[in-house]
Parts: C-alpha cells; sequence; structure tokens
C-alpha cells in the first residue's frame, strides 16, 4: 500500500481520495460548467468511476497522484488537483512529467481555494516528486486556469491538440 501523504492549508486538506468521495467525484465531473473545458461532454457514472480509481492507481505505480481537496471550515470536497502521467500520446509528449491538473466544483470557485491547493501540491512534487519537471495543459478558452498558472509560474512551451481539442502545454519555471 502506498502512503499517500495529507497536505494541510489554512482552509484546506489536500489527502488521499475516500470511497465516500465518489459521488461528489460523480457530481463534479457531471457539471457541463465543470466539463466544458476538460472535453466539453459530461462524464457518465461509469466514466467517473473509471477517473476515480484511476487516482489509487497513479499513486501505486507512479508515487504521484491526485489528491481529493477538503474544504476544512465544512469537510465539504471542494475539488481535486495533483499529477498525472497518463501516456496521453500527443506531440509534444508529456510522458515521464508530473503534469499537473486541477478541478473544484462550482460553489467553491472565485474563493482562492485552487490557487491555495495548487501551491501546496506544487510544493509537494518539487520536494517530493520522483521527477524533475512538471507540466500542464490547458484549454485556450479556460481564461481562470490560464491566469492561475501563469501565477504558479508555468510558462507556455507549445500549442497542441488534445483529439479534436486545442491545448496550451506549459511548464513549470523553478523558483
Amino acid at each position: 500500500m502506498v502512503d499517500i501523504p495529507t497536505i494541510e492549508t489554512p482552509r484546506l486538506l489536500l489527502r488521499p481520495h475516500r470511497l465516500a468521495d465518489f459521488e461528489a467525484c460523480l457530481a463534479q465531473y457531471s457539471d457541463p460548467e465543470i466539463v466544458k473545458h476538460l472535453g466539453g461532454v459530461p462524464f457518465n457514472r461509469s466514466q467517473s468511476w473509471v477517473r476515480f480509481v484511476r487516482y489509487a492507481g497513479l499513486w501505486h505505480h507512479l508515487g504521484f497522484g491526485y489528491f481529493a481537496v477538503e474544504e476544512k471550515a465544512t469537510g465539504l470536497f471542494a475539488g481535486e488537483c495533483g499529477f498525472m502521467d497518463l501516456q496521453r500520446g500527443m506531440t509534444p509528449s508529456l510522458d515521464g512529467t508530473m503534469e499537473a491538473g486541477w478541478a473544484f466544483g462550482v460553489p467553491f470557485q472565485g474563493r482562492g481555494y485552487a490557487r491555495e491547493a495548487l501551491e501546496a501540491c506544487l510544493d509537494w512534487g518539487r520536494r517530493h516528486g520522483p521527477r524533475d519537471r512538471i507540466t500542464a495543459i490547458i484549454d485556450p478558452g479556460n481564461t481562470r486556469s490560464l491566469r492561475l498558472a501563469a501565477g504558479l509560474g508555468f510558462v507556455e512551451f507549445a500549442r497542441s491538440r488534445l483529439g479534436e481539442q486545442p491545448m496550451i502545454v506549459f511548464e513549470l519555471r523553478r523558483p
């Protein structure tokens, strides 16, 4: 069993996913507002389940993965952030990097939670991640994520496509 860390910030807990989180994950990824920059099609229950169980596999096989983000004041599931290597087969290749990603439920957006969670997550990735390079891909229409990525030190290094969807490819600058 892999020891998935728990990270505490002033308002959030970044922790391993629990089976009890699945319904909140399902609700998040079936929301058209959330998925409009993740392919545009809400995930069904089965697709959400595959995504959910993938988190444990990432940690087990790669030593990094996604955190469930919990609002400390309420105990509510606010979203997710973390790292993946999905062997996407895109150009330029992100295989072998720690590809950062994040998604937060609509009620938790606009409150600075994504930045707070990602600062802690990226700090963990720099200090404990088994790979030297942190990357990200963002839909060009996702202005909120583009601003957040820039504020966190990500810089664009390529334009690409993921299937039919255009993407901007980023790399995290070293501090």
